[in-house]
């Protein structure tokens, strides 16, 4: 595989904050605090150093994520047809070659992330997905962005599952089996309670 630097591949970072949240009653996750800092800020903190450009895809609440400094897309589609909407919109709005995605309640990103990803491209790999030791995470994935029509057209059929859509292309798995804690999300509060204990202990 090809050695890679982020400062050579560009790469547009994409925050997905455009979920119903269904089993956090509704609420908008990415505005979920730990320590006082929503999530979403956290996630871009981490992820900016490691980008050319993080951008937000939300729809909801765009004027406060606006607030954190990053441009914020809405789905194109409307429906909340979830993460594959949002990448889709992110492909259209990059203006790099590549797009690396990151859910919002993912607040324990590695800061080495992008470049672990970028470690599993050469010139055949048009996305990648990381792995923990169990299974892949398809929220977690790094695709060029030239296959915007492909994921346009997969969701107009009708298609949603991530991994339905990355399987039609050549793709590659990036191996987090060392760091699991990068994948850690918040769905309940109950989540939230045990994340703002590990944020603290890390601290």
């Amino acid at each position: 595989m090809t050695e890679h630097n982020t400062s050579d591949v560009c790469v547009t970072g994409v925050i997905l904050a455009g979920g119903q949240a269904r089993r956090m009653g509704g609420v908008d996750k990415g505005l979920v605090k730990l320590n006082g800092v929503a999530m979403c800020k956290i996630v871009i903190n981490k992820l900016r150093p490691q980008v050319f450009e993080v951008v937000v895809n939300a729809n909801r609440n765009l004027e406060i994520y606006g607030e954190f400094g990053v441009r914020v897309i809405q789905d194109e589609t409307p429906g909340y047809l979830g993460p594959l909407a949002g990448l889709a919109s992110a492909m259209v709005a990059a203006k790099t070659p590549w797009v690396i995605t990151v859910p919002c309640d993912g607040p324990f990103l590695n800061r080495d992330y992008v470049a672990r990803m970028l470690q599993m491209t050469d010139e055949d790999v048009e996305i990648v997905v990381a792995r923990d030791s169990d299974r892949m995470q398809p929220t977690y994935i790094l695709a060029k962005t030239k296959l915007s029509d492909s994921l346009n057209e997969f969701l107009q059929s009708g298609e949603r599952k991530i991994d339905k859509w990355f399987v039609k292309h050549r793709y590659a798995e990036a191996d987090f089996a060392d760091s699991p804690e990068c994948f850690l999300n918040i769905n309940t509060e109950q989540d939230r309670e045990k994340a703002q204990i590990r944020m603290n202990q890390d601290e």
